[in-house]
């Protein structure tokens, strides 16, 4: 109630400065009055500036001095000023009016409300269409009543046109009101509790500071420069246009035109451009049209197109301060300005056939709207949430372990230095993205996105995007243009460089072959050593294995490997079972991965560690290997990453953030180590006064080894003797989480990135994924959806889907539990894991393999094909497949 009464006197007290100041500035139209303090009066002078007479006003409503009984209504009087200066300024044109036109100026209505069918000339269909220097919201309406009287929209698509073909009159359109004088000091009036209590010296000081705003006012006015996006009247400018199309669309399809030809002086003025002022107002003019563009897209196509041409010619500087200006003003506008560009991309892809010689990264209009798409990506990333940078770590811990990886130098006398420079390690090279090194931003330092990652993912561009030519053109992009980005040109234009429009299973497709481009050349690397050199060396990796010494054997032959020619591992990999027969063409490589990660990442090998609430796996700090062994077990997760093979592992999220060179925090402990964190939150949380007390907390820390022997760590000088409390719990939580998370595996660590690194050191990895798509990419999909299984399954040897076996094998195999269906994967694929994408990238081929019999089915792995006899009825299928599916380590896999 108290706030009511105090807003209700507030609202008194303007309205009474309101007329004070109307009473010294316009008077109240008597030319009798006696009012000293009226203007009417002639006791006061008429020299007063607004600023002034707003202060003046202000003492007269203090002093409590006479109101005239016949003063007009401010509001009216408002309305009257606003409404002439608007019409003289619609009036008035930069050509050389004569005399008699200066004349007919005088005789026009001072208001808009007077206008009608008679006597709105300018709006007539009948007569010329004056040219409006700009555009706003009461403009527009006003406009629109007098077109629905009339039933004829001719007058305002001629004003619309007028106005968006000129960059000056888009410029000007719908900017947001100055405050005028009265206003500025009413709002400051407004901040003072009581304005009555308001002593001299306050008013004379107020007065002072007026006077010298007058003085900045009038030098300002020498050089009235056209208005930015920052004054721009958003709501405004939504409002009106939202109106426009409910009343009539039809409209929109005569602005297309004119925009059109905005957007294509602007791109060519842009050539000559060279000043940031003048790109401010193209940026001005974009913000504009894509308010407008949210409204009506359907009716302004071509002019969207023209516009997006126009966005991709602008700098990277001006595309960065685009994506500042859409992230900080238009916000809400984001997902609408990304559902229209996808829309566009959509479309082309349908209506347009696409062929070896028409590519669909030829499609300018594709390309153009997936430059812009990034503009809005990074845009999105700057809403988002970012991750949480620790204040209290030392400078070298803040990182995230961006351990730089130590390759051993290729071999001078070696061709492939000579001939395959692109694979050389002395001229290895990385893209960096010059639009988010501008606003210094990364995808990996997002937390949560505002618009999440998947909706700017475009599923039917990626089914006609040629991955072997994308993947071309970006290592022409990359090698052969010095790491720059051609944002204007669509003859190198590749989406591997934009991979935020790709899906999961697209970018996969491209590192793959990334993969295989690489094996082919280190193939034709030995070939010409071979021919020129005369050495001979194995094209393949090849790795004879033990079954029963697997880890020694394996890791001994890729320690060998690393030592002697590190490049070697970039081949592909070929493995040999030592006493078994048998090609690797793929499905004996997938079940050495499969059988090494068993050992190495058992907690008896002592390597890594099970969190039992989670059963993820960790460093174990106190491990006997040495760093050389986490080396070998980064190269081996490297190479399974590198030849395309799914593995069984189970790190948490924190482990790839690592790797990606992305900083982590105490938050990421809730992902490995869920107990720990929430006593960490706990600490944070808690606000009361005794946190000592309560949790007898010293920036000492104790743990066990693998022993159970209890161990204490001081995470600071004399931590032991610091008590954790409110002022230091968010050094205490940081430091902790630090330890926990860098420092006390830091040596375990550094050796497993480098030896992952080692084997992806040149691949577009970090280009293409995010932390948690390598986990996809690693550990596959964890959806299990044999429906699409089916659909994508092939058939060989008379069998079809219509085969009674084959109805009679599905009913079996959607009837098993998940774990049967992983072992039913196992054996036909040599994996238990989804690729990504989902299982209808398996590509399963099931062949018939004889006649009724008791033998049970056989699998050859490398190939996802299902050998399977035609048995007689649906029991005895299933008996044999679980016999086969249970007991087939060793068995019935080629």
């Amino acid at each position: 109630m108290d706030s009511n009464v105090r807003n209700n006197k507030q609202t008194q007290a303007k309205k009474l400065i309101e007329k004070y100041f109307f009473q010294i500035t316009v008077g109240c139209g008597n030319a009798d009055c006696q009012n000293k303090c009226c203007l009417s009066s002639g006791n006061l002078e008429k020299s007063l500036t607004p600023n002034q007479a707003a202060v003046k006003a202000i003492q007269l409503y203090v002093e409590e001095a006479n109101l005239c009984e016949n003063l007009k209504d401010t509001e009216e009087i408002q309305k009257k000023n606003s409404s002439s200066s608007e019409d003289i300024e619609m009036e008035v044109t930069s050509s050389k009016k004569t005399n008699a036109e200066s004349d007919s100026m005088k005789k026009i209505e001072p208001s808009h409300s007077s206008l009608n069918k008679k006597s709105n000339d300018n709006l007539s269909p009948s007569s010329p269409t004056k040219e409006l220097a700009y555009i706003d919201e009461a403009k527009l309406s006003e406009m629109i009543e007098i077109c629905e009287e009339t039933k004829n929209y001719a007058p305002i698509i001629r004003s619309l046109g007028s106005v968006f073909s000129d960059k000056d009159s888009v410029l000007k359109s719908f900017q947001q009101k100055p405050k005028s004088s009265v206003d500025v000091i009413l709002d400051r009036v407004q901040q003072v509790s009581a304005i009555k209590t308001m002593k001299k010296e306050d008013i004379r000081t107020l007065e002072d500071d007026e006077k010298d705003q007058d003085l900045m006012d009038c030098e300002e006015n020498k050089d009235v420069k056209i208005p930015s996006y920052s004054t721009i009247d958003f709501e405004s400018l939504r409002r009106s246009f939202r109106r426009l199309y409910e009343k009539n669309s039809k409209v929109f399809e005569a602005l297309d035109n004119a925009i059109q030809s905005l957007a294509t002086l602007i791109q060519i003025d842009m050539r000559i451009m060279r000043e940031n002022e003048q790109f401010e107002e193209v940026l001005c003019c974009i913000v504009i049209l894509f308010e407008i563009f949210q409204i009506g897209s359907s009716m302004l196509e071509q002019s969207i197109f023209r516009t997006l041409a126009a966005i991709t010619a602008l700098p990277t500087w001006a595309q960065a301060k685009l994506a500042h200006i859409w992230s900080s003003q238009c916000k809400e506008g984001l997902r609408p300005i990304l559902l229209i560009l996808q829309q566009i991309i959509t479309l082309q892809v349908i209506a347009n056939t696409y062929h070896r010689d028409f590519h669909v990264n030829d499609n300018e209009i594709v390309s153009n709207a997936t430059k812009v798409m990034k503009i809005v990506f990074c845009a999105n990333l700057l809403v988002s949430e970012m991750i949480e940078l620790p204040k209290y770590l030392p400078e070298q811990s803040k990182g995230s372990g961006n351990e730089e990886s130590m390759l051993e130098e290729e071999d001078e006398d070696d061709f492939s230095s000579i001939l395959y420079q692109v694979d050389s390690s002395k001229n290895k090279q990385t893209f960096e993205d010059p639009l988010m090194k501008e606003l210094s931003i990364s995808v990996h330092d997002c937390n949560e996105p505002f618009i999440p990652y998947e909706e700017f993912q475009n599923e039917p561009l990626c089914d006609v995007i040629e991955t072997d030519e994308d993947y071309m053109r970006y290592r022409n992009l990359v090698f052969n243009d010095n790491n720059s980005m051609p944002f204007s040109s669509n003859k190198k234009f590749s989406f591997v460089v934009y991979s935020f429009v790709l899906t999961p299973s697209a970018k996969t497709l491209a590192l793959f072959f990334d993969s295989r481009v690489k094996m082919y050349s280190e193939r034709r690397t030995m070939l010409l050593n071979m021919a020129y050199l005369g050495t001979i060396n194995n094209p393949y990796l090849k790795l004879k294995i033990r079954r029963d010494f697997i880890i020694d054997d394996a890791l001994a032959e890729l320690e060998m490997v690393a030592l002697s020619n590190p490049k070697d591992l970039k081949k592909q990999i070929f493995i040999e079972f030592d006493g078994e027969q048998g090609i690797d063409e793929g499905g004996v490589s997938k079940e050495f991965f499969q059988l090494i990660v068993e050992e190495i990442f058992n907690p008896d090998y002592g390597m890594f560690t099970t969190n039992e609430d989670t059963q993820t796996c960790w460093f174990n700090s106190f491990s006997f290997e040495n760093e050389a062994q986490f080396t070998l077990i980064g190269i081996v997760l490297g190479l399974a990453i590198y030849n395309s093979i799914i593995l069984p592992l189970n790190f948490p999220m924190v482990v790839y953030k690592k790797l990606m060179d992305v900083r982590n925090s105490w938050h990421d402990l809730k992902d490995w180590n869920p107990i720990l964190y929430n006593s960490l939150k706990a600490i944070l949380d808690y606000t009361e006064p005794d946190m000592e007390e309560v949790f007898s907390q010293t920036f000492e820390i104790g743990y066990e080894n693998v022993f159970g022997a209890p161990i204490k760590q001081c995470l600071k000088s004399d931590g032991e003797k610091i008590p954790v409390n409110q002022k230091n719990k968010q050094e205490f939580v940081e430091l902790y989480a630090d330890f926990v998370l860098n420092q006390s595996i830091e040596k375990q660590f550094k050796a497993f990135k480098k030896g992952f690194q080692m084997v992806t050191d040149e691949s577009p990895l970090k280009l293409l994924f995010r932390p948690e798509e390598i986990e996809l990419l690693v550990c596959g999909s964890k959806n299990f959806d044999f429906d699409e299984l089916e659909k994508s399954t092939e058939y060989e040897g008379g069998y079809t889907a219509e085969t009674e076996i084959i109805k009679h094998f599905w009913s079996v195999v959607h009837g098993l539990s998940l774990e049967n269906k992983r072992k039913l994967l196992q054996f036909t694929t040599g994996s238990n894991r989804v690729p990504v994408g989902g299982l209808s990238k398996l590509k399963l081929v099931i062949a018939r393999h004889g006649p009724d019999c008791d033998r049970l089915p056989t699998s050859h792995t490398c190939f996802n094909i299902l050998l399977l006899p035609e048995y007689s009825s649906r029991e005895k299928i299933e008996e044999r497949l679980l016999k086969a599916i249970n007991y087939s380590k060793g068995f019935g896999m080629l």
